[in-house]
């Protein structure tokens, strides 16, 4: 889908969302559906308009326990809000293992619906994101001060 971050490509399977990437990366053996995924584009598309708060998309996502925990954890940011890696570590019981949060953020396969971009440090500053930087300050940017981007 075209969004105001470039090109997205989702793919879904028939238990839910799987993936939201950043520009074209097609698998070789996926296939063009959008009927597929039209939900998660309507949601998407009212996301960056500013109208959507959440998103209410079944996920299939698979990960490692540990990864799994941390993008439940993710989910319960408030739009409009960050917090750190060490915030999630403590969150989950394991104040020692902000480096390992950081780790799953970047393995999490769904971008924007999953807000691994709401994550920056400890000190405030923004970090890195799988999309780049200047990716995540829009992303945070849509969530502070909306903007009609579709009509």
């Amino acid at each position: 889908m075209d969004s105001p971050l470039g090109s997205l490509t989702l793919a879904s399977s028939a238990r839910g969302l799987v993936s939201v990437h950043f520009g074209l990366n097609m698998p070789s053996d996926g296939i063009i559906d959008d009927a597929a995924n039209l939900e998660a584009i309507k949601q998407l598309r009212k996301y960056f308009d500013g109208k959507r708060t959440q998103f209410g998309l079944p996920l299939d996502v698979s990960g490692t326990p540990f990864q799994l925990a941390v993008w439940s954890e993710l989910q319960k940011i408030p739009y409009g809000s960050t917090c750190s890696y060490m915030d999630i570590a403590r969150s989950l019981g394991k104040p020692g293992a902000a480096r390992a949060v950081g780790m799953a953020n970047h393995e999490n396969p769904i971008a924007i619906v999953i807000p691994c971009h709401r994550v920056v440090g400890s000190d405030g500053s923004l970090t890195g994101y799988a999309g780049g930087l200047h990716l995540k300050k829009k992303l945070l940017s849509i969530e502070t001060q909306p903007q009609l981007l579709f009509t």
